[in-house]
């Protein structure tokens, strides 16, 4: 059966809402199976290839969203360290860091509901001296945006806009109440007319339904972004969803494989929360996925970048290497 959803992903062929749901059901012992199926959708575009991603949180806390997941939130109690937005040399030296670590993307975030004048100036000005002295790919994820930021971070040299639908249409309102589904769906697309390679993707695990997951990545596919970052939720005391605790590694697993299924031409990163999530399961991620991020997240830790490229080596998998080519294509 897992075969059969492998050749109608590569085929170009939508799998149905049942057997969209029976991934997300599978027995364990036909997991591997799973697995495996997953493999060949993402071989037949990646091969063995890994991308590598690097964040960099330019600006911590103050922020006036409530998301219930965010340790950043204006709700929320976590003790975060806070700090205004970094200066250019800073998100510089940042991209030095990216290319040592041989991450093919980095990713300059901001928290806020979006940015302001002086922030957009700050960061356009480090992308162009980045851009003169790597070649690598610069992702931004600054908020909600408006048409002439998009045009003046495209004009800059930015290649990716990074804006998270996080969670189905249905669920949203669960989750945070000052803005909207639209609005992130329509700062996806502000991106794309601005001639920016969109990045959207989603946190799994705050009490959503499977349907919900299955909505998700549907949404994604017809929202056609190229870059689509999974993330696990980490619970963080002192947020909304703090003590949630619905994932297990092989469920992780599992959303992996629809993720790809449903979007078996895009960039699948495992992002955000797995190391505490997938656990010793880890390596099995990069069957279905093809991407990850090194170092740490935004107000959390992830391992060090040395495990994460000896993962790699030990899957027989390779780094895929970025060069001004590919930077420009």
């Amino acid at each position: 059966m897992w075969r059969v959803l492998a050749i109608k992903a590569i085929n170009g062929y939508e799998i149905t809402n049942d057997e969209a749901l029976d991934v997300l059901n599978c027995p364990e012992d036909e997991l591997l199976s799973l697995l495996h199926s997953a493999y060949h959708v993402r071989k037949k575009f990646y091969g063995n290839k890994v991308k590598l991603n690097m964040i960099i949180n330019t600006k911590s806390g103050f922020c006036p969203e409530n998301c219930g997941y965010c340790a950043q939130s204006r709700d929320s109690k976590a003790p975060i360290e806070k700090y205004r937005m970094m200066d250019k040399d800073t998100i510089v030296r940042g991209a030095e860091k990216a290319h040592q670590m041989k991450s093919g993307t980095y990713c300059i975030v901001a928290s806020g509901r979006g940015p302001s004048t002086r922030e957009i100036d700050i960061v356009t000005s480090a992308v162009k001296e980045i851009k003169a002295k790597y070649d690598i790919k610069v992702c931004a994820c600054l908020g909600l945006l408006k048409p002439e930021q998009a045009e003046q971070l495209k004009e800059a040299g930015v290649d990716r806009y990074n804006h998270n639908i996080n969670t189905s249409e249905n669920h949203h309102d669960q989750i945070t109440t000052s803005h909207t589904y639209d609005d992130r769906v329509v700062t996806v697309n502000y991106a794309k007319q601005s001639g920016l390679s969109p990045c959207s993707g989603v946190i799994v695990g705050m009490k959503e339904s499977k349907q919900d997951i299955v909505d998700m990545a549907r949404a994604l596919n017809l929202m056609d972004a190229d870059s689509i970052p999974v993330n696990f939720l980490h619970a963080i005391d002192g947020t909304a969803l703090e003590g949630t605790d619905e994932l297990t590694p092989s469920y992780c697993l599992k959303i992996l494989c629809l993720f790809r299924f449903i979007n078996p031409t895009k960039e699948i990163r495992v992002s955000g929360g797995r190391e505490v999530n997938l656990l010793s399961l880890q390596p099995l991620s990069l069957y279905p996925a093809n991407s990850i991020f090194v170092g740490d997240y935004l107000t959390t830790e992830g391992q060090e970048s040395t495990e994460d490229h000896k993962m790699i080596e030990d899957l027989g998998f390779e780094v895929d290497v970025v060069t001004k080519e590919k930077v420009l294509s």
